[in-house]
């Protein structure tokens, strides 16, 4: 198995344990969402129970989704995904904003500074580079369509 394969093997599994998370709050319930910071408006939604929470959390785990599966078509695991330089350049590049929103938190909200954030945002700073890297080595450097 090449670097580049299991670059992108490893953003496939972070973005399916990212949705299955996030899934989880809507059995968990609210203390799901304030744990893994969502905004306080989904946080009030799981704790009246109305249908923002759960559906919005459903669309943000089919975009991880998504990603997992634009992940697998560039190692060429499933079928090759429309737009995929597209889609995977975009995908590394909202990982490493994503990841450098932590260096300006401190400014902007200094309570959103915690060790879970920096770790959060260490991992999808990662997630980024491997997406990158792992599209490259497959599809730049070696050529393959």
């Amino acid at each position: 198995m090449t670097k580049g394969l299991l670059s992108l093997f490893i953003v496939a599994f972070i973005a399916t344990a990212t949705a299955l998370a996030h899934l989880s709050c809507i059995y968990f319930g609210p203390q799901c969402y304030s744990a893994q910071m969502a905004p306080q408006l989904i946080v009030d939604s799981a704790i009246a129970g109305t249908w923002l929470a759960p559906v919005a959390t459903t669309i943000v785990s089919l975009l991880f989704v998504l990603a997992a599966l634009y992940a697998l078509s560039a190692a060429n695991v499933i079928k090759r995904l429309p737009f995929l330089a597209l889609a995977m350049y975009c995908l590394s590049g909202l990982c490493m904003v994503r990841s450098g929103m932590f260096l300006i938190a401190p400014i902007i909200a200094p309570e959103m500074v915690t060790v879970t954030n920096a770790i959060a945002s260490l991992l999808w700073g990662v997630t980024g580079f491997l997406c990158f890297y792992g599209y490259y080595q497959i599809h730049v450097k070696q050529g393959v369509a």
